[in-house]
């Protein structure tokens, strides 16, 4: 026998929230895997300029995420079995998993809010210092040709030229001339500094809403298993 009454409606609570919260650890990592795979991320990322790699503040997230959702889908688990099970023991290592996964995810979140525009502001920043290279600075044909592929990188994917109107306009007359060919075939004239910004602060706000939506099934979590645990130890056929 088991415990019985409202204990045992807890359980099966319990069950569903773990079921649940082994779901959202599923599509954390999944969410994960697509943003260190996405087109358009992977290909501003991995650009490389004389040694110089584009920033990776982005991608160290996403890692952290992927290491998330896997540590949620084992977490989700034991939990589903130390409730169907009734086990003190498994109860309470689920609990203090999920107090230190609450603890870090905080954490995160904090630090997460205080640096929310870093990724796109370094990502500016290393774009507009190829840009420069490409139109403002004298180099050599090979270092021009290098710098002028990375940008085009750049332009082809978010579909942009330039880091301002007029600078768009200029370098759009000067691929027309024949000086440079680094704009996109589209003729866009979309400032890159807007593209940039709106990718990652778009895919950082998406971070944002699964954390807050597993933070919370993590309470109902923590409050479920404490009250299962001590209904085990107090039912009489124990």
């Amino acid at each position: 026998m088991g415990v019985e009454g409202c204990t045992k409606c807890i359980k099966y609570l319990l069950f569903f929230f773990n079921f649940i919260f082994w779901l959202a650890g599923g599509v954390i990592l999944g969410v994960a895997l697509w943003l260190r795979h996405d087109p358009k991320t992977s290909n501003l990322l991995e650009v490389e300029l004389d040694g110089a790699y584009a920033p990776s503040t982005f991608y160290i997230s996403v890692h952290i995420l992927i290491a998330v959702g896997a540590v949620m889908m084992v977490v989700g688990f034991l939990g589903c079995y130390g409730a169907i099970q009734e086990s003190q023991c498994l109860l309470g290592t689920f609990f203090a998993c999920l107090v230190i996964l609450f603890a870090c995810e905080v954490a995160a979140g904090i630090w997460g809010f205080m640096h929310k525009d870093t990724v796109s502001k370094e990502m500016i920043k290393y774009y507009d210092s190829v840009y420069d290279k490409v139109v403002l600075e004298t180099l050599t044909n090979s270092k021009r040709e290098a710098a002028a592929a990375v940008i085009k990188i750049f332009h082809e994917t978010l579909e942009c030229c330039g880091n301002g109107y007029v600078t768009s306009a200029l370098t759009q007359i000067s691929d027309k001339l024949g000086l440079t060919d680094i704009c996109p075939t589209t003729g866009t004239s979309i400032d890159c500094h807007k593209r940039i910004d709106e990718l990652f602060t778009d895919k950082i706000y998406l971070i944002g809403i699964a954390a807050l939506v597993v933070a919370i099934i993590m309470i109902f979590e923590m409050i479920f298993s404490m009250v299962l645990c001590c209904g085990i130890r107090n039912s009489p056929v124990y």
